[in-house]
């Protein structure tokens, strides 16, 4: 080989070992692991809304004062912390002992399109009343807005009032939804029963 050749040669494996170099250095500031073949994927929990997102949102929207909204939400925020995702929509309910439950909002997620979801179920109890009313429904460990398409059965002995407002517990797997309802013919009882989240409107509530 002669010296010509040589030089080439050893300037081009310099410029090789350069570059592989400062991608190692690039993937290592990034804080991600390089994956071979493929681009990287930065991961982490969704981004949950503080006490004054929430108030503001529910109070607009629910048409209540700051301070009505602000007592159910401390409650809430008291038990579950900060939410990572809302649903603001309106729904009907009748229930004689048993009752039904239908409605239609929009589900809101920090740097997320909000995407339509219907809800419908039935209830079981000692119960009685009969009403429409706007729901703000607070979303607790959703990471995903599908992960809300799916039955969520109610806690029972969960359901209060304050400020106005009624409040109850839902849950399913580890997310749990608190809806804050206000409206016409708001009414309490005491029932077990679930509320089927879908992508399209469902009249069978079974």
């Amino acid at each position: 080989m002669d010296r010509r050749t040589l030089i080439t040669t050893a300037i081009g494996l310099v410029g090789v070992s350069a570059t592989g170099a400062l991608a190692q250095t690039t993937d290592a500031g990034s804080g991600q692991m390089p994956r071979p073949g493929g681009p990287t994927y930065s991961t982490g929990k969704a981004e949950s809304y503080d006490r004054d997102e929430i108030v503001h949102a529910a109070s607009d929207f629910l048409g209540v004062t700051a301070e009505a909204a602000g007592a159910a939400i401390e409650r809430i925020f008291a038990q579950n912390g900060r939410p990572t995702a809302y649903i603001a929509g309106t729904e009907a309910a009748a229930a004689i002992t048993v009752g039904l439950r239908y409605g239609k909002g929009l589900i809101y997620m920090k740097n997320k399109s909000a995407l339509t979801v219907f809800w419908q179920g039935p209830s079981i109890g000692f119960d009685l009343r009969a009403n429409a009313s706007r729901v703000f429904t607070l979303c607790y460990n959703l990471q995903y807005q599908d992960a809300i398409y799916q039955r969520f059965p109610g806690v029972e002995g969960s359901a209060y009032f304050i400020g106005g407002l009624g409040v109850n517990y839902q849950r399913a797997d580890e997310i749990t939804l608190a809806p804050i309802r206000a409206g016409v013919g708001l009414g309490a009882g005491a029932n077990v029963g679930y509320l089927a989240y879908t992508r399209h409107r469902n009249w069978l509530p079974l």
